[in-house]
């Protein structure tokens, strides 16, 4: 399989600009089953859209806990009954308003994930593998989501085009976003295509060669 084998829509959502992610493996069926990263706002209108397309939302799964990615997510989970999934390190940000930013902006949110991941740990899902790569750093339980057999990587706020995740943040930590960079990522295969939380899509060998931070 290579990155052709999938299906990948992206939205660019709310005013910071995240953005959300359906990934479903290509089938003739219909209608196509998948699953959401980051559901940033209005789960209602991503749960609608994605119908309207004829797309199913099998599972939610978040790459950190800050609000602007994980505000849609308790609509989408109610109106599609997709489980969501978190890092386990992630578990005060889903649940403190302070923490993940969304007191500061008057829109307090808070989410329940049904299962908090480990790092390494394998989601299969409607035909997809998908591997957990812990990456502390933007927040103590960011992660990213690898899919290796398509060379696909969801790399949240840890990394983006010519740019790296902020740190200055609560749980956040330059020395271990580098780290995580370092030994989790830039490890994988030059070929990697990076789609990150914010801005537009990159690949690790790009990154490797003109990433101001490394």
């Amino acid at each position: 399989m290579n990155q052709e084998d999938l299906i990948i829509k992206s939205s660019t959502l709310g005013f910071v600009g995240t953005n959300c992610y359906f990934v479903a493996k290509k089938s003739a069926a219909v209608p196509v089953h998948g699953i959401v990263i980051d559901p940033a706002y209005d789960g209602k209108k991503i749960y609608e859209d994605l119908k309207a397309e004829g797309c199913v939302v099998d599972l939610v799964l978040l790459t950190h806990a800050h609000f602007d990615h994980i505000g849609g997510a308790c609509e989408l989970c109610e109106l599609s009954g997709a489980p969501l999934y978190c890092h386990a390190l992630e578990k005060r940000l889903c649940e403190d308003t302070e923490a993940n930013l969304s007191a500061d902006y008057g829109l307090p949110c808070q989410v329940q994930p049904d299962r908090f991941l480990e790092d390494g740990e394998l989601i299969r899902q409607d035909g997809l593998e998908i591997q957990v790569l812990s990456t502390p750093g933007h927040t103590e339980g960011s992660c990213c989501y690898y899919l290796p057999k398509e060379q696909v990587l969801f790399s949240g706020d840890t990394l983006f085009a010519q740019s790296v995740g902020r740190t200055d943040l609560p749980t956040g930590s330059t020395e271990k976003l580098m780290q995580s960079i370092r030994e989790k990522l830039l490890v994988l295969p030059e070929e990697t295509r990076v789609y990150p939380g914010h801005m537009d899509t990159t690949t690790i060998g790009y990154e490797k060669r003109v990433n101001p931070f490394f």
